[in-house]
């Protein structure tokens, strides 16, 4: 089914892998598409809960590959907006997925690897991983990535990075605010595990799919706008049954078995 990308589900969890890893799992249209495929596969099946992001080789991604750059600069501008767009539809359908996916960062995440981090709600790494937005100093530009890397760390940090594109390394990340916990190498497997199990067992599908909705729609509304969405949706969350459920179990002493 896919060739640059290895995708399993187990125990409610969808685990896509980068598989390039001769190429330090580096960017091409191909592996783009595959990946818009894979989370649209982990979103639609109704078995999954969490999906985690993962990479084979020593490198998490270090963004576009040499092939893809070279044809770049042949490209009319059209090929380019298309491609471009194409990027750009794969980090905002990860960015607004129904579901939370963690990201299980074992080697740098450059350029745009570094992007497929952002875009991801939660960030595992080790400590051996370097970060950055290297864009600038080949003459390139973070655009995309720019966008959503704003809604997760202060704008001063975030033009630290995007205007010196250096790298920095894990616990460095983590206390901008880009990873949540750096974990040594041999750990990391289990502490994935853990978190996605974790979401898996003790939160509600349909209120992690409203809040991850309001989580991508607020930061584009006025106070007064975001006030009355939060309103509705906090109306329409008590309608389903998701909430029924889970107000009986609190009233009866019970767990919840979601």
């Amino acid at each position: 089914m896919f060739e640059l990308i290895v995708y399993d589900t187990a125990n409610r969890v969808a685990t896509i892998t980068l598989n390039r890893p001769e190429k330090r799992n580096a960017f091409s249209p191909q592996l783009v598409a595959e990946l818009k495929e894979a989370f649209a596969a982990a979103e639609a099946d109704d078995s999954v809960r969490v999906v985690v992001l993962a990479a084979n080789g020593p490198a998490f991604s270090a963004g576009a590959d040499l092939a893809y750059l070279q044809a770049l600069q042949s490209n009319s501008y059209e090929e380019n907006l298309e491609d471009s767009e194409s990027l750009m539809a794969l980090y905002r359908q990860i960015y607004m997925l129904d579901k939370p996916v963690i990201a299980r960062v074992q080697g740098h995440a450059i350029a745009g690897g570094c992007g497929l981090a952002t875009v991801c709600d939660f960030v595992l790494a080790v400590p051996e991983a370097n970060f950055g937005y290297t864009e600038v100093r080949i003459g390139f530009i973070p655009a995309i990535v720019m966008v959503f890397l704003l809604q997760r760390i202060s704008g001063r940090a975030a033009r630290e990075l995007l205007l010196t594109g250096k790298l920095i390394p894990a616990e460095t990340a983590q206390q901008y605010g880009l990873v949540n916990k750096v974990i040594r190498a041999e750990d990391l497997d289990g502490a994935v595990e853990q978190l996605a199990k974790e979401l898996a067992e003790t939160t509600s599908p349909s209120a992690v799919r409203m809040t991850r909705q309001m989580l991508g729609q607020i930061s584009d509304m006025s106070m007064d706008e975001a006030l009355y969405f939060a309103a509705e949706m906090n109306a329409k969350a008590r309608e389903t049954d998701d909430c029924r459920k889970g107000i009986d179990a609190f009233l009866n002493k019970q767990k919840p078995e979601w």
